[in-house]
């Protein structure tokens, strides 16, 4: 069985996360989504990880061939420790390529034996980010169509928690 992990914050998960899930699982028999806390963007999340963990979850309910798990330490170990070939990584712009090369680099020196796949967005894609997602939602933008439909109901509950307060 070939075996594969997209790992990410995912905070939230967006359209282009489930086009790059979706191309991978052409690849591969069984994928791994890894809902990880980055250190980098502590303090910054606007669902928890286990919010995030169950609208994957959601989104994904009716795919067998997808599991979607907590990270746990380095993804490198983890990877290995799932058996997975691979750790795939989406490219939205060049931008993001300097940032996956140092990442891939130190995948491959924790676990040589795990390569990294890079997809890159579909061009409909190409302009989504958790971040600016994040943006547009906190002024009260519309971003229904950048989100799947269980996430954006996890975010109008929280704007309506929000403003309750």
């Amino acid at each position: 069985m070939k075996i594969a992990c997209y790992p990410g914050s995912f905070d939230p998960f967006t359209n282009g996360h489930i086009d790059i899930v979706m191309r991978s699982l052409k690849l591969f028999d069984k994928l791994y989504i890894i809902v990880a806390e980055n250190s980098t963007k502590s303090g910054h999340y606007l669902f928890t990880t286990d919010e995030r963990i169950q609208m994957i979850k959601e989104v994904f309910k009716d795919e067998k061939r997808i599991e979607v798990i907590k990270g746990d330490g380095l993804t490198a170990y983890q990877a290995k420790k799932l058996n997975c070939l691979a750790i795939i990584r989406g490219l939205r712009m060049v931008s993001d390529y300097e940032y996956e090369v140092q990442y891939s680099s130190i995948n491959q020196y924790l676990a040589k034996d795990v390569d990294m796949i890079f997809l890159m967005s579909r061009k409909e894609f190409s302009f989504i980010s958790s971040s600016r997602v994040k943006e547009i939602y906190a002024y009260d933008g519309d971003v229904s169509a950048l989100v799947p439909e269980a996430v954006y109901s996890a975010m109008i509950k929280k704007r309506e928690n929000r403003n309750e307060k």
